[in-house]
């Protein structure tokens, strides 16, 4: 039953092609702290700790430490697992910490999310404070299957229609922010790229 539950949610892991894309954006810019909200099995996480310096930083927050724990055997293999400091928890209230602890503001170089889509709007109204000016926000799946696009009645199995609205509004709200300069990617699922901008 393990196996086969993971079979159907490896649909949730990054894609390899945005992986590969993140390790190359990650280089150009010099990051060196980052963070990560939604885990899984790690591959973006791998990718993430490829690009940064030998002393670089991930931060990285997920609910599941059995499916972070599957992939850390390849992250540990390649040698970077000293650089990734994991949470198991939800962000929400870690992100509230680091926002009420003002030493954390404008810290990191670039944050990762590919969490509950129900919560990227909360999660942009904190992150945006911890990133720093010229850094980067990457969100995945803002495309969320094609359905953003679709017409109303389009066919659509359940849980692509409950987070539709949600990932509608949440690019809506990008759309409008005027802290940030954005970038919607057709990689994976949608990916947008946010660089703030003040």
């Amino acid at each position: 039953m393990y196996t086969c539950l993971n079979i159907f949610r490896s649909t949730m892991a990054t894609s390899a092609h945005a992986g590969q894309f993140l390790n190359m954006l990650l280089k150009l810019v010099n990051a060196k702290n980052t963070m990560e909200i939604g885990v899984f099995t790690g591959y973006s996480l791998l990718a993430t700790a490829l690009a940064l310096p030998d002393d670089g930083k991930i931060l990285a927050i997920d609910t599941d430490r059995v499916t972070y724990e599957m992939g850390l055997p390849i992250i540990e293999k390649a040698g970077v697992a000293h650089k990734i400091e994991f949470r198991e928890d939800l962000a929400m209230p870690i992100l509230d910490q680091m926002i009420a602890d003002k030493k954390y503001h404008g810290t990191f170089d670039f944050i990762f999310v590919d969490a509950d889509k129900d919560n990227y709007i909360n999660y942009h109204k904190r992150i945006i404070d911890l990133v720093k000016v010229g850094g980067l926000i990457g969100y995945d799946n803002t495309l969320w299957l094609g359905s953003v696009v679709a017409p109303p009645d389009a066919p659509m199995k359940p849980h692509v229609q409950y987070y539709k609205d949600f990932v509608l509004e949440f690019n809506k709200a990008l759309a409008v922010d005027s802290r940030i300069e954005i970038c919607m990617l057709p990689l994976g699922d949608g990916m947008t790229l946010c660089r703030r901008i003040n």
